[in-house]
C-alpha cells in the first residue's frame, strides 16, 4: 500500500482506461482540485487506512453540492485520476459549465434519477461503468442532509458490496462543508472543513441488508468523533 508520503501531486499519474480526456481537462481538474481545498479550508486524515490506487468505493454523508467535488480533491492526483464521483444528473446537466465540469473534468458517474425504473438499476450502471479500474465516490443517504445529520443508508450501498465484494468499502466522514456552501446558496463561503477517511470494510458472509447498511453508517459515525 502506498502511504500518504509516497504519493504526492507531482507523481505521474496512472493512464486512466480508455480516458480521453484533453490535457486541458486534466490541468482544469488540477486547478479545481486546489481550488476546492483552498475554499474548503479542508483538512485530510485518514484513519487505519490509507491512500491507495486500488478499486474502492468512497462512501460518504451529504451535505452540499460540494461534497463530491471535494471528496475528490482531497484524494491524491494519482488516485482522483481512477475515481469517479457519482452525481445526479438533473443537476450537473444544468448548463454548459456544470456538465463540462461533470462529464470532462471530473469523469463522474451520472445517474437520471428520474429513469431509473425504466432502463437498468443504479448500481448497474455504477459497476459497469467502473469496471475493473475505477474506484467510485457515492452518498448512501440518497440525498442532501438538512439538518447536517447522518440519515439512514438507501439499499444501493449494499447491492454494490453484495455484487463486488472483492471492493474496499471506504467511510468518509465530511465535517462542516454544510456551512462552506449553506444549502440554497450558489458561492462557497471559506470556512474549514475536514474530510475523514476511515477503516476498509465489506459485506460479511450471510450479513442481512439492514445489519450491512447499519454497520456501515455506524462506521461513518464513528469518524465524526
Amino acid at each position: 500500500m502506498l502511504s500518504p508520503a509516497d504519493i504526492t501531486e507531482t507523481q505521474p499519474s496512472p493512464v486512466r482506461p480508455g480516458s480521453s480526456r484533453s490535457p486541458f481537462c486534466r490541468a482544469s481538474g488540477l486547478a479545481l482540485a486546489a481550488l476546492a481545498r483552498l475554499l474548503s479550508g479542508a483538512s485530510v486524515r485518514w484513519i487505519a487506512s490509507q491512500p491507495d490506487t486500488c478499486q474502492r468505493v468512497y462512501f460518504a454523508n451529504h451535505t452540499s453540492h460540494l461534497d463530491a467535488l471535494v471528496v475528490w480533491s482531497s484524494l491524491p492526483q494519482p488516485i482522483r485520476e481512477v475515481t469517479r464521483p457519482v452525481a445526479a444528473k438533473d443537476y450537473w446537466s444544468r448548463g454548459f459549465v456544470r456538465r463540462w465540469l461533470a462529464e470532462e473534468v471530473f469523469d463522474a458517474i451520472l445517474i437520471d434519477r428520474t429513469d431509473i425504473k425504466v432502463h437498468q438499476s443504479p448500481v448497474d450502471m455504477m459497476l459497469r461503468e467502473a469496471g475493473t479500474s475505477y474506484s467510485l465516490i457515492v452518498f448512501p443517504e440518497g440525498g442532501r442532509s438538512v439538518t447536517g445529520e447522518i440519515g439512514e443508508f438507501k439499499s444501493g450501498l449494499y447491492y454494490l458490496a453484495k455484487k463486488r465484494p472483492d471492493i474496499e468499502l471506504i467511510p468518509v466522514h465530511i465535517d462542516n462543508l454544510n456551512r462552506v456552501l449553506p444549502r440554497g446558496e450558489f458561492l462557497p463561503v471559506p470556512l474549514l472543513s475536514c474530510i475523514s477517511f476511515g477503516p476498509p470494510l465489506w459485506l460479511e458472509r450471510g450479513e442481512a441488508k439492514l445489519e450491512f447498511l447499519a454497520r456501515a453508517r455506524r462506521a461513518l459515525l464513528a469518524l465524526k468523533e
